[in-house]
């Protein structure tokens, strides 16, 4: 019985001798675009001083080495090193940094043992000054859609729009100070939506996109509301038919007056003169036209 303990308490220290573990500090790092940060990979035991570590890359369903035979490589050759024999720093980080990295740690003994830790990696992306548009002017009691948009912040950015440097909510039904609007808000795409202008929402606006790494704005434009004058283009319409009216009148006037008429042209008709009876018309290359009566015999 002492023995077979003795026997289990062996194989529990070879067992830890040739085992690896491995964690890490942080598993989800989050960092600003441009600075630099550590991913961290602790061996916390090991059989060996000396084990074979690897990084790996996995980014939209394709995995690269990141370092591999003790060198950097792949994309992150020269902005990259290892700190403390296995975690990994990188410099000026850029968005396509993006992705789940592995780090992986093996024994060099028989047993080949090994472990690995799992982190990702977040780079955020400062918005980019959005697209804006504005309707210049809209008629009183139709539709008017606002747009703005930005494709380079990370993650996606969230909008919102301001009229006279106030800023709008999601619904004109959400607040009543703006009971007199009719529109919606999306801040997931930027787009504001007005069913139905008024005079009350005319003004200067402009629309702001943030994310986790900061904010971006568009310049102010001007959105005017006019009221549409029925009256004005009723009469503008009869006026234009009226002259139509009457020039139509005045054209057939002209035509009963005989203006329109032809008209044979005065003075004199020139006419080409007859050839005299008995002459006729001969025409040679070297003598021209010349003529001769009838009676001429050669």
């Amino acid at each position: 019985m002492a023995e077979t303990r003795i026997l289990l308490l062996l194989l529990l220290c070879v067992c830890r001798i040739l085992a690896v573990v491995v964690v890490s500090r942080n598993k989800k790092p989050v960092v600003l675009e441009h600075e630099s940060v550590e991913l961290s990979c602790i061996i916390e035991d090991s059989d060996t001083t000396t084990p074979r570590i690897e990084w790996k890359k996995s980014r939209g369903g394709e995995t690269s080495y990141v370092f591999f035979n003790n060198n950097i490589v792949g994309d992150l050759m020269g902005r990259a090193e290892l700190l403390s024999r296995s975690s990994l720093i990188i410099h000026n980080t850029s968005r396509t940094d993006n992705a789940t990295y592995r780090c992986e740690v093996a024994a060099l003994n028989d047993g080949k043992k090994f472990d690995e830790v799992t982190i990702e990696l977040t780079v955020q992306v400062k918005p980019v000054t959005p697209r804006c548009s504005v309707p210049k002017a809209v008629p009183a009691g139709k539709t008017a859609v606002l747009h703005c948009r930005e494709n380079e912040g990370y993650p996606n950015s969230m909008y919102r729009w301001y009229r006279n440097s106030e800023p709008l909510p999601d619904s004109s039904k959400s607040n009543p100070k703006f009971v007199n609007s009719s529109f919606t808000l999306d801040p997931r795409t930027g787009t504001l939506v007005f069913s139905a202008v008024s005079k009350a929402d005319t003004g200067h606006y402009y629309c702001i996109a943030t994310n986790e790494a900061g904010s971006a704005k568009c310049e102010e434009q001007e959105l005017e509301v006019y009221d549409l004058n029925i009256a004005a283009i009723v009469g503008g319409v009869l006026v234009v038919i009226l002259v139509l009216g009457l020039i139509t009148l005045a054209i057939c006037w002209a035509y009963r007056k005989g203006y329109f008429a032809n008209r044979k042209p005065k003075g004199k008709s020139y006419k080409t003169p007859a050839k005299p009876e008995g002459v006729n018309y001969l025409r040679t290359d070297d003598e021209g036209d010349f003529r001769h009566k009838s009676s001429f015999v050669i």
